[in-house]
């Protein structure tokens, strides 16, 4: 779908569709009030009737008014006039845009960004709008054999602002963090038979190509080489190899430090011989979410041309039981020369990572952010609300707070106190791959940071943000528009 600004009033545009504010005392958005005024107090009468009653997300369409230049005007209920953060404000935008997806017109204007956001100017209300519309209109059809329709090919964003840069940039990153977030939730959405560690190494190859990145691919014979013995053992009961996908956007100066992403790419997890209960296996699809995200995250910045050098590194395996399949007390080596007892095989994302976090030691990085759906522990902590995050550089995870704050996508910091570091012991390892039920995120990521010693890292555990289950099945595309807002910000746009 495409976006644009439009700064003509809402009576004079001349799309298939209007959208106004309407607040739950009945008061009128501008304009809503200069619709109403235009058609003889029409939207008034509506509202005084109880057509529509201003709660957040009702909706009403209102067709062929009087004085107003599009064939309907859809109200919407945006709460509590001074109430609105920024929650509220996506989710009415999610309504809307709902309610506009049923419709068979090919274009709309969209006037709710002159809702008042605490602490947020009109550029965020635009992209957000984008970005909460894009999301809220996504399907991932490929596989039925009649697909969705979707008429509304246009949406016009209402400004009022003078200065067009701005809110041009908005509306930029707004498509641009659209197009992240839709790359991430195809691939989380396709499943595993299709999405295996070659399709994420093609996909990055395509992504390089359209978009001008760099890619490498490593193979299993050049990871042995390298000492990989941990991200290698996840793959022993596999049929499909492992990858380790290197991705670079190279828009800073030849020797600027990078960021580096690392996404957690499990594209299929039964959890191994530590096999995984048959309910809802299905979803361990959705086990390579933090690649997705980085692919995600990547194609954002291309599209926006920042000017940084970010890279982002895919450790990409299956995780199957087999005759070959790593089991339970087994001992590997780390690319870093630590040995692994492995405990638990379902605790495999864990082992990816630990060697493709030492594996970023050579690109110097500024900072290193990894990004997995690591341990159920942190759904039952924050649910679907928000990631964890835990780090060793207190400043990244400041700024990487701030980001999900401004993006809405939002994540909690945890503790990684030494405390939690003496749970990991084992008697014939260097360290065991898991640590007890207890604090199991914590553990989690105290093993990781085992392997950062030379770096300043932050860990995004989005093993509850994800994806959604239940009816509303499907990848969510989170943490893309953090990790957009975090580069965003270094860059000071």
């Amino acid at each position: 779908m495409q976006f644009e600004l439009t700064r003509l009033p809402a009576s004079q545009e001349p799309r298939g569709c209007v959208v106004v504010g309407v607040y739950a005392s009945h008061a009128l958005t501008p304009s809503a009030k200069q619709l109403d005024q235009a058609s003889g107090g029409a939207i008034t009468a509506a509202a005084k009737a109880g057509d529509i009653s201003g709660k957040p997300g009702d909706t009403l369409m209102l067709r062929a008014l009087q004085g107003v230049a599009a064939q309907r005007v859809l109200l919407v209920g945006c709460g509590k006039s001074g109430e609105i953060d920024e929650g509220a404000y996506q989710r009415v935008v999610a309504a809307a845009a709902a309610a506009l997806g049923k419709l068979h017109a090919a274009d709309a204007a969209f006037y709710l960004t002159e809702l008042a956001v605490a602490g947020r100017d009109e550029a965020w209300r635009v992209r957000a709008a984008v970005a909460a519309t894009s999301h809220a209109l996504y399907q991932f059809t490929e596989y039925k054999r009649e697909p969705g329709r979707r008429h509304l090919k246009t949406l016009a964003i209402g400004c009022r602002a003078r200065g067009g840069k701005p809110l041009e940039a908005a509306l930029a990153q707004g498509q641009a963090l659209a197009e992240g977030v839709r790359l991430a939730r195809d691939l989380g959405n396709h499943p595993a038979n299709v999405c295996t560690p070659g399709y994420l190494a093609d996909q990055a190859r395509g992504l390089a190509k359209k978009h001008g990145l760099v890619v490498e691919v490593l193979d299993e014979a050049q990871m042995g080489e390298l000492g990989m013995g941990a991200l290698l053992a996840v793959s022993w009961g596999s049929r499909e190899p492992a990858k380790l996908i290197v991705l670079k956007h190279q828009g800073g100066k030849a020797k600027s430090a990078p960021v580096v992403l690392v996404g957690k790419g499990v594209t299929f997890d039964s959890g191994g011989i530590s096999i995984k209960p048959a309910a809802t296996m299905d979803e361990m699809k959705f086990d390579m979410c933090g690649a997705a995200s980085v692919f995600g995250t990547l194609k954002a910045a291309a599209l926006l041309k920042l000017p940084l050098n970010l890279i982002g590194v895919v450790p990409t395996s299956e995780n199957l039981p087999d005759g070959n399949a790593v089991k339970p007390g087994d001992i590997v080596t780390t690319m870093a020369g630590k040995t692994v007892e492995i405990l638990n095989t379902d605790a495999e994302g864990r082992l990816l990572l630990c060697d493709a976090l030492t594996y970023c030691e050579r690109f110097k990085p500024e900072v290193v952010i990894d990004i997995a759906t690591l341990t159920g522990a942190c759904v039952i902590s924050l649910g679907g609300h928000a990631s964890g995050l835990l780090g060793n550089d207190q400043k990244l995870m400041d700024a990487l707070l701030d980001a999900g704050r401004s993006a809405h996508d939002r994540a909690w910091q945890l503790p990684l106190w030494d405390d939690y570091k003496e749970q990991l012991r084992s008697p014939f390892a260097d360290l065991p791959n898991v640590a007890g039920r207890e604090a199991g995120t914590i553990t989690a990521a105290a093993f990781l940071s085992a392997f950062t010693d030379k770096l300043r890292w932050a860990h995004l555990d989005i093993a509850g943000t994800a994806w959604k289950s239940g009816k509303e099945k499907s990848a969510t595309g989170r943490p893309v528009g953090l990790l957009l807002q975090y580069l965003l910000d270094r860059v000071g746009a």
